[in-house]
């Protein structure tokens, strides 16, 4: 069949679509729009996707308990799922919030895999509690399925959530988890990556030896696999725990290795770079050069100033 044949063939199936739109009732109605949307979806038509599933779960809302709960909660799936692409990620977030607690009670394995989207777009709303109470429930599911893989991510997420809520004893112990998790699986870069956010942890818990030793750790398996993107933030870590072990000589020069591969790359992270400029900061002050931290200082501040509050994709996070 032709690629010409194959458009037809879509353009008349959803003609029938809009057509049995006035010919039925009910759930049958419902069940209409939710197709119509899935298929509009898929074209990327997210505006006029999200007002057909709305409409959809308005009319099982109607239906009330005749309707089977995943009828009622594929359409807040999808009215997430629409939410999501359109960059309404609060409301993306709610709307599918809904449709795991609806998968849930009913019982359905749908909801695990729901519930793990919901956990990383609670993250990317900043909603951090609400990503570690979500992913704590996935984690026991994982695990009493014997899905090691899914639970050892979960971990992570959860670690990555309470290290933003300033949790870090809590966010170290998920980490630590994980990585036990990832290295019985033999998942090297997972391992790695659990190194390196253990590192930042003890950092802030001012441990500064055995982040540095965990910074090192992941250091080596990145430069080993030659991903120079995570190896700069491995020795950002390493930066961090020589400046806090006294070695601010050899901190600043990790540091200034950093901001060169950072500001080498496009587009620029910047929230990253006002991390590691703060860090020189301080690396400066202990060596006595205050006027060259208040210039560093000055210059963030205009940078700041326009990302505060700023919505973050997940995976960027992911990687630090």
């Amino acid at each position: 069949m032709s690629e010409d044949d194959e458009n037809q063939d879509e353009i008349v199936t959803e003609e029938m679509l809009w057509e049995r739109i006035p010919e039925v009732e009910g759930l049958e109605r419902a069940n209409t729009y939710y197709e119509l949307s899935a298929r509009i979806y898929a074209r990327g038509q997210y505006d006029e996707a999200l007002a057909l599933a709305e409409t959809a779960r308005d009319i099982y809302s109607e239906l009330g308990p005749v309707v089977p709960a995943d009828g009622l909660a594929q359409a807040y799936s999808a009215i997430g799922y629409n939410l999501n692409q359109l960059k309404r990620m609060p409301e993306a977030a709610t709307a599918m919030s809904k449709a795991v607690e609806l998968l849930r009670e009913s019982k359905s394995p749908l909801a695990i895999d729901l519930a793990c989207t919901l956990g990383e777009w609670w993250f990317g709303s900043k909603e951090f509690q609400k990503t570690v109470d979500c992913m704590t429930d996935c984690v026991q599911e994982h695990l009493v399925d014997g899905n090691d893989s899914g639970a050892a991510n979960d971990l992570h997420l959860i670690g990555c959530a309470r290290r933003e809520l300033g949790q870090f004893e809590e966010a170290l112990a998920a980490f630590r988890e994980a990585r036990t998790l990832f290295k019985n699986l033999k998942e090297v870069i997972n391992v790695a990556r659990c190194d390196q956010k253990i590192a930042h942890c003890l950092v802030e818990i001012g441990d500064g030896d055995a982040a540095l030793a965990a910074a090192q750790k992941s250091l080596d398996v990145f430069v080993t696999a030659h991903d120079h993107r995570r190896e700069t933030y491995s020795l950002l870590e390493l930066g961090k725990a020589q400046i806090l072990i006294g070695q601010a000589d050899l901190g600043l020069l990790t540091l200034e290795r950093v901001l060169e591969d950072a500001t080498d790359s496009d587009p620029r992270d910047f929230e990253f770079i006002l991390e590691v400029e703060r860090r020189m900061a301080s690396a400066l002050r202990a060596l006595d050069r205050e006027e060259d931290a208040l210039e560093i200082e000055r210059r963030l501040l205009a940078v700041s100033e326009i990302i505060e509050d700023q919505w973050v994709e997940p995976s960027l996070f992911d990687e630090r």
